[in-house]
């Protein structure tokens, strides 16, 4: 499948929400629309601390998107990215899309000045790993937290 990867847009947020909702939808969350809407504008106007790019088909329909964030590695002492999101719509995974809109996050960080790309993917979505061992990332022995603040 032929497509191209680049920065999301404030046009394209009407195309973007179905894909916002099937990643959320995938790991069983619903954010409301407003919220996602919210989320993927702050990344096309510069103000969500990252950048949100699409793959785009021939075609021209959104199958794909990817969120990257900017962060630090205390560790080394250099600029992190982490992506934070790369989705595939069903129809199209396993055609090259996921590399592309990872490829791209990886040069989009390299640009930045980062020294490494991280991200993290559920246990039993070993579609995702496959791609992601492919792509000869290590992987990691840490686990994942996160504290509910609400």
């Amino acid at each position: 499948m032929r497509s191209v990867v680049q920065p999301s847009t404030v046009e394209a947020l009407p195309d973007l929400l179905p894909l916002l909702r099937g990643y959320s939808s995938f790991y069983g969350v619903h954010p409301d629309d407003d919220a996602l809407l919210g989320m993927a504008r702050a990344f096309c106007e510069g103000t969500g601390g990252g950048s949100q790019l699409v793959a785009r088909a021939e075609s021209g329909e959104l199958v794909g998107f990817a969120t990257v964030l900017w962060s630090w590695d205390t560790a080394t002492g250099s600029p992190l990215a982490v992506m934070e999101d790369l989705f595939v719509l069903e129809g199209t995974r396993g055609r090259g899309v996921g590399r592309m809109l990872l490829d791209a996050c990886a040069e989009l960080a390299r640009d930045h000045g980062c020294e490494d790309l991280a991200w993290e993917t559920a246990p039993d979505n070993a579609r995702a790993q496959r791609l992601y061992d492919a792509t000869g990332a290590e992987r990691s022995t840490w686990l994942a937290y996160r504290l509910p603040l609400a």
